[in-house]
């Protein structure tokens, strides 16, 4: 097989991903904010799975072929294509975007976003029927989404007001973490195709381009703070790492893998940039935090139920009340020793980073086994340098969980966590030393 065959199965596998996400695009019931009929969220659902099916051909293409120079243009074109398509269709699989960019109005109306819950009489005259009537949670959650994201939410807020304008700063943001991953490989030494493994994500691109998470964000400043780690950087890559976690919290669990052992610069500086923009909020008090405790208690992570493994468990058999706080305990302290052994690897070089951080993060996602497919998306960035299946599926095989927007089924999320953990075992089982990549890229 010549150069140019992979390469030319490799465009049409990022047609087809394209052509999918147009598919499902046009199943969406205008005027909805989901898909319109359970019947059409299940279509759309498939061809996002078929999509992913394609996915996993082209990293299989990057990961196992000596591909022409050129080939990552082409990849980041298709990538882009995909996020158009995305960008402009009204996110109809969350509603999430709305909150983002009623946070900011009342920002720029002079508010802080923690005070009122969006149904206050105090906010009345910001409502309207494109923003507001959409925002879930109005009558009852002060916002949950920290000070950095919120300093966004208030920038773009200040250009347009409008979900476009929202969507479309998050999808450049994104686009900062994929150009700092495309310059981590090639410090690697690494072919910068690799890059298909995040930008043609099925799901990151709907999470992102699609519905207008926050994720976008978190994921764009997470992968420059790996660049600056890189780049021996480290006053960068703390206060990157500390805008981030302002974002959306997971990426605190990272910090071991991004902290170079008995230096000071990252941790200080991380944790001065958490200080420095919370300081920006904290006149009210303790309700910066928002709804961030009850949002624990909604989702059962408090009570145990929202936790896969328990769910799954209780099923079969009652578990008593303090199993949920076992739980926790057990993962708190699995969670802390991979932490500790992150922390005092001796030179982790780059591909090393990248492993730790992915298992950082997929070791706590899959513990928190959340319900949302978008907090899965950011676990595809680090596969980039280090491929580990087990990762890999994680973020990818959620896309199921948008089939269950109740909640209430257990064999969709039983179908994405059980072959994460027989493909973990894998992991651990075929793992040495020095964590090799794919036999075929030792060849490239």
């Amino acid at each position: 097989m010549t150069q140019r065959q992979p390469q030319i199965w490799l465009l049409a596998l990022g047609a087809g991903i394209v052509a999918l996400t147009l598919a499902a695009v046009s199943l969406h019931q205008p005027g909805s904010i989901w898909a319109g009929t359970l019947a059409r969220k299940d279509a759309i659902v498939g061809l996002m799975l078929a999509s992913a099916v394609l996915y996993a051909g082209g990293v299989w293409l990057v990961t196992t072929h000596a591909l022409p120079r050129g080939t990552a243009a082409a990849i980041l074109g298709v990538a882009v294509i995909l996020r158009i398509v995305l960008l402009i269709s009204p996110p109809f699989m969350s509603s999430d975007v709305y909150r983002y960019v009623w946070d900011g109005r009342v920002q720029v109306a002079g508010y802080n976003p923690y005070v009122y819950v969006p149904s206050d009489p105090a906010l009345a005259p910001l409502r309207d029927t494109a923003i507001y009537e959409n925002i879930n949670r109005k009558t009852y959650a002060h916002t949950i989404y920290p000070p950095a994201a919120q300093i966004l939410f208030a920038a773009v807020a200040h250009i347009s007001q409008t979900v476009l304008a929202m969507k479309l700063a998050l999808v450049l943001l994104e686009a900062c973490g994929i150009a700092a991953m495309v310059r981590l490989l090639a410090m690697a030494g690494l072919p910068a195709a690799r890059i298909l493994i995040y930008a043609w994500n099925p799901l990151a691109a709907w999470a992102v381009a699609g519905d207008g998470h926050i994720d976008g964000a978190a994921i764009g400043l997470l992968g420059v703070a790996m660049w600056a780690w890189a780049a021996r950087r480290d006053g960068v890559a703390g206060a990157l790492l500390g805008a981030a976690i302002l974002t959306k919290f997971l990426p605190l669990v990272v910090a071991p893998a991004l902290w170079r052992r008995w230096t000071w610069k990252f941790p200080v500086v991380c944790a001065a940039t958490i200080i420095a923009l919370y300081a920006c909020y904290a006149g009210i008090g303790w309700r910066v935090f928002g709804f961030l405790p009850t949002y624990t208690t909604e989702e059962g992570l408090q009570q145990g139920s929202g936790f896969w493994l328990l769910a799954a468990i209780s099923f079969g058999a009652h578990l008593p009340s303090a199993v949920s706080a076992a739980y926790i305990l057990a993962c708190a302290v699995a969670l802390g020793g991979l932490a500790v052994w992150v922390m005092f690897q001796r030179n982790p070089d780059h591909v090393t980073m990248a492993g730790n951080v992915a298992l950082l993060a997929a070791g706590t996602v899959a513990a928190m086994s959340p319900h949302y497919p978008w907090y899965y998306a950011w676990l595809a960035l680090p596969c980039c340098l280090r491929v580990r299946p087990s990762v890999l599926w994680l973020s990818a095989a959620p896309l199921l969980l948008y089939s269950d927007p109740f909640h209430d089924e257990i064999l969709l999320p039983t179908a994405v966590f059980v072959p994460a953990i027989l493909l973990a075992a894998r992991d651990l089982m075929t793992a040495s030393p020095r964590l090799p990549l794919l036999a075929a890229e030792r060849n490239i």
